[in-house]
């Protein structure tokens, strides 16, 4: 009798491990990693009910003292241990304990680059209780003034390699602000700190100058430029920098783990997801100052990296790379990143070995975050009945003439079907907060939908549009307002478009992406009215962009236009330009190219735009 019910049992289940792979198959995936994600939030509730708010740095202090000689971070070949970067953490503190007249809740900005004093800094002043604002390394003049008084900091630190872009903007700081340099000789007005981290004491500091109190309180401000206007600070809070360390975590990643990262510390994926994803884990991290696609794998098995980070563009420029021999020997086994393209992809893994790709999806000042757990080529994640109760966000329908979400005739936002391009939205609540941006609340309520399908509701405009398959597999499908992403970074248009203007002969600058073949996102291109009897100076134009834009904002293309068209609303019309692109035969207005080698914009010819057309053409 045991014989036939046993068997008629295993047929019923090999029956529903049928049913479930035909009609769930993502099911076993989706539970292990929703069980991982309640597990960590469950733990943070128990912190916060026994009153112990445990931040990252926290728990960095913590591997400092369980596991001092473990390698935290390698730097060009030199080895700085847990200790040692605690050690020197601890002499930064003392210095601006001793020296200075800063104090808990206090902002500190910061310009560096990808160096350990990056994180000796950053660590040194949360061991203070300093809200540290991370400034982006390539950006000058107005924008880096302007984004420094954004934060109203008390001190600004500058890494040495970069006190020339200080020279430039030291007089027009605000006089309240200290600025200390990374170097034994610095310029006047500059105080060394390098010259007095040597003289101070390595001794901990009292954790009473770091006890914090909440998760809410800012920790960190990160610049982005969002979708509308020039850079703004992103308030970041001890609660948001605990959920980026936990990404590597969640993807699978241990403490065992070697950690490539060739992306700026500036950046939440460089800061949060990379040094602060080491510090939950007890990880060791290898730091690269620039990415370089040639001593990328060379880096990897030298230092035996088993995970790496990535922007698209990065995958991108490694898959460019002249083939060599035995470029499937390395011990890599994730790569976790964002941005890369299907195409890429599969080209990627085809070429390097069985690397497991963890795309995600997050914005750094946003409350919604995707991750692809199961590694579903050209997805950003995956949504399901249970993700959705805990992070609640919808897809809707666009108006891109308006340049805003559509509404009914009620005045309510309307819902995409499936397939179907919207724009993501993320409920706001005290489960999901948005703590918006330093400075005017005007900022923080430009990127919030109000009454979105009730009255009183709120919602967190990402700026992205998705596209949500049957699956329920997310997929990015193009930005929207008033930046495009070129080189891995968000570019302002009305920023570039702010500079071009301040040239005499400029009346109208129009500045948007158009896509290029071969490259991730857009590159920048803008369209310009001349004033009344002015002429176009090209060399003039070249020298403008790019002594007051980073590299990766300077438009490659311009065109010349007697007028522009407008919106309804009176913006300036966009639409039509980017599906025109710079293609000389079928725009009559005059185009020009940017040619590095000559300084200049040249005009774009045939022959030229062939050559970019084929990938021949490097921009």
């Amino acid at each position: 009798m045991l014989l036939p019910w046993l068997t008629g049992f295993g047929a019923g289940l090999l029956f529903l491990h049928f049913v479930q792979k035909l009609l769930f198959p993502y099911f076993w995936d989706d539970l292990w990693f929703l069980l991982k994600v309640v597990r960590y939030g469950i733990q943070m509730e128990i912190y916060k009910l026994r009153g112990e708010l445990v931040t990252v740095l926290d728990k960095f202090v913590s591997h400092a003292r369980r596991q001092p000689q473990k390698a935290f971070i390698i730097y060009e070949g030199d080895v700085y241990t847990y200790e040692d970067v605690d050690k020197r953490s601890n002499r930064v503190a003392h210095v601006f304990l001793n020296h200075s007249s800063l104090k808990k809740g206090d902002v500190v900005a910061m310009l560096m680059s990808n160096e350990p004093d990056f994180i000796h800094v950053w660590f040194g002043l949360a061991k203070l209780g300093c809200v540290v604002a991370f400034l982006n390394s390539n950006i000058r003049f107005n924008s880096l003034l302007h984004c420094i008084c954004t934060c109203e900091p008390t001190a600004l630190v500058v890494g040495g390699d970069l006190l020339g872009s200080i020279e430039e903007i030291l007089p027009s700081l605000p006089r309240h602000i200290s600025v200390w340099g990374m170097r034994d000789s610095v310029p006047q007005g500059v105080v060394s700190l390098k010259e007095k981290l040597a003289l101070a004491s390595d001794e901990p500091v009292p954790t009473s100058h770091h006890v914090t109190s909440g998760l809410k309180a800012t920790c960190l401000y990160i610049f982005t430029s969002g979708t509308t206007g020039l850079p703004k600070a992103a308030v970041i809070s001890q609660l948001q920098v605990l959920k980026g360390s936990a990404g590597l975590w969640a993807f699978g990643c241990t403490a065992d783990d070697i950690v490539y990262i060739t992306l700026p510390l500036y950046h939440s994926s460089g800061a949060l997801l990379g040094i602060g994803g080491c510090v939950e884990l007890g990880a060791t991290c290898v730091l690269k100052k620039k990415f370089s696609a040639s001593q990328f794998w060379n880096d990897c098995k030298k230092y035996n990296v088993t995970v790496f980070q990535y922007i698209g563009e990065l995958c991108r420029y490694l898959c460019k790379q002249p083939q060599r021999e035995g470029e499937k020997d390395h011990q890599v086994r994730l790569a976790v990143g964002n941005g890369m393209r299907s195409d890429v992809w599969r080209q990627f893994l085809d070429r390097f070995g069985n690397i497991k790709m963890c795309e995600f999806y997050g914005a750094t000042e946003g409350n919604i975050c995707f991750m692809n757990h199961t590694g579903k080529i050209g997805s950003v994640g995956r949504t399901n009945f249970f993700y959705k109760l805990f992070f609640a966000f919808e897809l809707v329908k666009y108006d891109f003439q308006k340049d805003e979400p559509m509404r009914n005739a009620q005045g309510w936002c309307c819902r995409v079907r499936k397939g179907e391009p919207g724009l993501l939205i993320s409920r706001v609540n005290t489960k999901n907060p948005f703590f918006g941006y330093a400075g005017s609340y005007r900022h923080t309520k430009s990127k919030l939908l109000f009454d979105v399908f009730k009255k009183s509701d709120v919602y967190f405009n990402t700026g992205d549009l998705m596209v949500q398959d049957h699956e329920n597999f997310l997929y990015f499908w193009d930005r929207i307002g008033d930046t495009f992403r070129w080189k891995g970074e968000n570019v302002a248009t009305t920023e570039v478009a702010d500079v071009i203007g301040r040239l005499d002969f400029i009346q109208e600058a129009n500045v948007y992406g158009v896509p290029v073949p071969g490259y991730e996102g857009k590159a920048g291109m803008t369209s310009i009215i001349l004033k009344p009897n002015k002429s176009l100076d090209l060399g003039k134009m070249y020298n403008q962009v790019v002594t007051s834009l980073p590299a990766y904002a300077c438009p490659r293309f311009l065109r010349i236009q007697d007028k522009m068209e407008t919106t309804g609303t009176f913006k300036l019309q966009k639409i039509q330009l980017v599906e025109e692109g710079f293609h000389p035969l079928k725009i009559s207005d005059p185009l020009y190219f940017m040619d590095t080698l000559k300084k200049s914009y040249v005009p774009l010819t045939k022959e030229i735009y062939n050559q970019i057309m084929l990938e021949e053409l490097k921009l």
